[in-house]
């Protein structure tokens, strides 16, 4: 994200005044995949996180907000220090870089990934949803509207016909379906290993929940066990399912009565419903925000939607649809490449 001349040096006062640190400098820390960067930030033999939310077009208060319910419900959330929300600045705890991505292998996934359930398990109990905006088939849809235009159109030049239309749309109602049939709980919305952070303490450190909404049960278990970023043999990844499963009946979070076939339904078709709406969106992020990067994990998220849409009958023709659109393209490379 380029940062006019005249935000940097408001931000740097800003953090100078909140540490009451004239000297202090600030480098930069991280950015996501919104208008909102990191900066750290190093006084008193302690590291701080600034964080930078330009409220016209990051507002940074559901930030504090779902913050504050997580904290409250046990996770590991980075506190907040100081803040100017009407200039977009908060000063918080630095939580570290020590990201779960590059830290998972087979000899780690099985603690790591232990942790992370934990914690979701925590959020899923305790977080507070009923005042949470509804994950619901208006929001869903519009996600997955994301992918025919971003993906299919613009990034494959495929243009859809009425027939495509038909089996997009008749996919679209199963997966919304599905969402719908599950128990609605807190939803982080993306819960995965760029987003946990090991730290010695109450691990995992979780960050960028703003966008939290209640919705299907399994979303964020999906999130992170069929993560976009990382693959994992698909048996491991249904016994590591299966577990939280039975976690969710002893916590009386969904019913005895939920066998593991009904879990494992759920649990494929949202993480198809995330991984199809992700294949717009990290086209998006290339065509109308510059951000190539995402284009490089392109083929992992497209293998998932084709392996679970193809393991189920009413799903087989999208699985079709897409594979004819892709046909031997290299997803990695831009149109106008």
């Amino acid at each position: 994200m380029t940062t006019s001349p005249d935000r940097t040096a408001t931000r740097l006062a800003w953090a100078r005044s909140a540490l009451a640190a004239p000297d202090l400098q600030l480098a930069p820390a991280s950015a996501d995949a919104s208008f909102r960067s990191y900066w750290r930030a190093e006084h008193g033999g302690k590291s701080w996180i600034v964080m930078d939310s330009p409220p016209s077009l990051e507002d940074p208060r559901p930030w504090v907000e779902i913050g504050t319910l997580l904290d409250r419900a046990g996770l590991h959330v980075p506190r907040v220090h100081a803040s100017d929300l009407d200039q977009g600045f908060l000063l918080i705890e630095d939580l570290g870089n020590r990201l779960y991505l590059p830290a998972l292998d087979e000899g780690t996934a099985d603690a790591l990934y232990g942790d992370a359930m934990d914690a979701l398990l925590r959020m899923q109990a305790h977080a507070p949803a009923s005042g949470l905006a509804p994950y619901d088939r208006a929001f869903l849809v519009r996600e997955l509207e994301i992918m025919p235009e971003w993906f299919l159109r613009k990034h494959l030049g495929h243009d859809i016909a009425c027939e495509s239309w038909d089996v997009l749309e008749a996919a679209f109602d199963v997966l919304v379906r599905n969402a719908a049939a599950q128990p609605q709980v807190f939803v982080h919305r993306d819960f995965h290993s760029r987003n946990l952070l090991i730290t010695d303490e109450r691990n995992p450190g979780v960050i960028d929940f703003q966008g939290a909404l209640r919705g299907a049960i399994t979303y964020d278990l999906a999130s992170l066990l069929r993560d976009c970023y990382i693959v994992w043999d698909r048996t491991r990844v249904e016994a590591w399912a299966e577990t939280y499963r039975n976690r969710l009946v002893d916590a009386g979070l969904i019913s005895a009565g939920v066998s593991a076939e009904t879990f494992r339904r759920w649990f494929d078709l949202i993480g198809l419903q995330r991984h199809i709406k992700v294949l717009g969106i990290f086209c998006r992020l290339w065509y109308r925000d510059g951000k190539s990067g995402y284009l490089q994990d392109l083929p992992r998220v497209f293998d998932y939607v084709i392996d679970v849409a193809s393991g189920y009958p009413e799903l087989k023709d999208l699985a079709e649809l897409l594979l004819a659109a892709v046909g031997n393209r290299d997803l990695r490379q831009p149109v106008d490449a």
